[in-house]
C-alpha cells in the first residue's frame, strides 16, 4: 500500500545549509519507504511555505506535504512570530483540504547547534508522519462505518 503514497516536499530555502540536508535526509528515507515524491518547491523562507502548500494540496497527485524548514533564534522575537503563524497556516491547510501536512520544521528558539543535530531525525518523522496520517485516514475511510466505534492504526 505504500507504493501508492504520493507526497510533495515543501523546502525552506533560508538556513539553506541545513534545510538542504533535511532535503537530502527526507529523500532517502522516502525512497527505502518507496514513496514517491511527485513535487518538490523551494520557497523563501518558512513563513512563504503556505502560499506553495495550498497549491500542492490541491494537486489530485499529491497525498500529503512535508514541510522542511529550520527557525533559528535570532536577537529578537522574530523566530516567534515566524514560526507560529506559519505552523497555524499549515494546520489549517491541512483541515482544508482533508490531506496531512507535516512539520518538519525546527524551532522556534532553536540554536544553530541544536537545529544542525536535528537534520536527519526531523527529515524523516516528517516523512513518516505523512505516510501513517495517508495509511490511518486511507483506511478510516475505506470504514465508512456510521456510529460505531473505529480505532485506526
Amino acid at each position: 500500500m505504500k507504493e501508492n503514497i504520493r507526497i510533495a516536499i515543501a523546502v525552506s530555502e533560508f538556513n539553506g545549509d541545513i534545510t538542504l540536508k533535511m532535503l537530502d535526509a527526507a529523500k532517502a528515507h522516502a525512497q527505502n519507504l518507496n514513496i514517491k515524491i511527485n513535487y518538490v518547491c523551494f520557497v523563501p523562507g518558512v513563513f512563504d511555505m503556505p502560499l506553495i502548500i495550498d497549491e500542492l494540496l490541491q494537486k489530485q497527485e499529491v497525498d500529503a506535504v512535508v514541510t522542511l524548514g529550520s527557525v533559528i533564534k535570532g536577537e529578537t522575537c522574530h523566530d516567534q512570530v515566524v514560526a507560529m503563524n506559519a505552523s497555524r497556516l499549515i494546520a489549517d491547510l491541512s483541515l482544508k483540504y482533508h490531506k496531512p501536512v507535516t512539520l518538519g520544521i525546527t524551532g522556534p528558539n532553536i540554536t544553530l547547534t541544536q537545529a544542525n543535530k536535528r537534520i536527519v531525525v526531523v527529515a524523516k518523522r516528517a516523512v513518516d508522519a505523512a505516510v501513517i496520517m495517508i495509511l490511518r485516514l486511507r483506511k478510516l475511510r475505506e470504514k465508512n462505518i456510521q456510529n460505531k466505534m473505529v480505532v485506526v492504526n
